[in-house]
């Protein structure tokens, strides 16, 4: 079956993703050493840009690397694949440390780098999850403690999801020391006392995009919000729970462990948020990017 998104770009080429090769001594390939970022595209416009490579270029330099490229040569490939592959997609990019001459945990060698992009189909929410919301388990957080980096070593975040399928539930919620840290793949928000709350940042918690996001739109529809710490047990009585990523906006978690969360359906809080989002990615449809 053809592949709907087939273009790629790798180190300077644009090509069909499935002749994409790289050296088997690529430390991305061997240490995950690399890092990544995932951005919507609507309407032909990529989603918090600006926002996106300043994280891509923050977590490199916490891996003692610089950003290969200018913000205009990004801008340039986005637009190529956007161009290229065409429809509602996202885009995906790493950039890892490079292939070395073996296999060498150190020194950190400087030797050119292996940059990687590609899109996809963005992911539409089902009707259902906006009606029903979603379900979702929790599990003891057993990341690495430098999540604040968004690494392409992603094994845990992997075993940690599984735990979700294997459940039948959409996500696994994270906790730390009593104390609510991330999902597997998305940031968690949850409503106590009205107050929309999110655990502040750390080196415990990626600085998710599509979350300050979630806190502007917040403001916008007039939903009281937070940065402070989510205990287990107020996040077990929350009013409301929602995951948000790059992929998936902001959805409703209305069961938790086998237990409704509030009412167990989609809150109020929740869809007018929800609402907001939809309302933004039109005002933003056809402005300069």
């Amino acid at each position: 079956m053809a592949e709907p998104f087939p273009i790629c770009y790798l180190d300077g080429d644009y090509l069909p993703i499935r002749e994409a090769r790289i050296s088997p001594l690529d430390r991305g390939f061997l240490f995950g050493d690399g890092v990544y970022e995932v951005m919507p595209v609507y309407g032909g416009r990529p989603f918090r840009l600006e926002a996106h490579c300043t994280r891509l270029s923050r977590s490199l330099a916490e891996l003692r690397m610089r950003d290969p490229l200018s913000r205009d040569q990004w801008r340039g490939i986005f637009a190529s694949l956007i161009e290229r592959n065409g429809g509602e997609q996202y885009l995906y990019w790493q950039v890892t440390r490079g292939a070395d001459s073996g296999r060498n945990h150190a020194p950190l060698p400087d030797i050119r780098r292996t940059i990687f992009a590609f899109s996809a189909p963005l992911p539409v929410t089902p009707q259902a999850v906006l009606a029903e919301g979603l379900a979702c388990v929790t599990a003891t957080d057993t990341r690495w403690r430098r999540c604040d980096i968004k690494s392409t070593a992603l094994l845990a975040n992997v075993l940690l999801r599984q735990l979700a399928v294997d459940a039948e539930a959409a996500e696994t919620i994270l906790l730390r020391d009593g104390q609510l840290t991330d999902a597997s793949a998305s940031a968690v928000h949850a409503v106590i006392g009205g107050e929309l709350r999110t655990p502040p940042n750390s080196r415990d918690i990626l600085p998710s995009t599509t979350r300050t996001v979630v806190e502007e739109l917040a403001t916008r529809a007039g939903v009281p919000w937070s940065a402070s710490p989510v205990t287990e047990a107020e996040l077990r009585g929350a009013e409301e729970i929602w995951i948000s990523a790059a992929t998936r906006e902001v959805q409703p978690v209305t069961r938790l462990d086998g237990r409704p969360v509030g009412e167990g359906r989609p809150g109020a809080l929740w869809r007018r948020v929800y609402d907001a989002f939809q309302r933004w990615k039109l005002e933003l449809q056809g402005q300069p990017w």
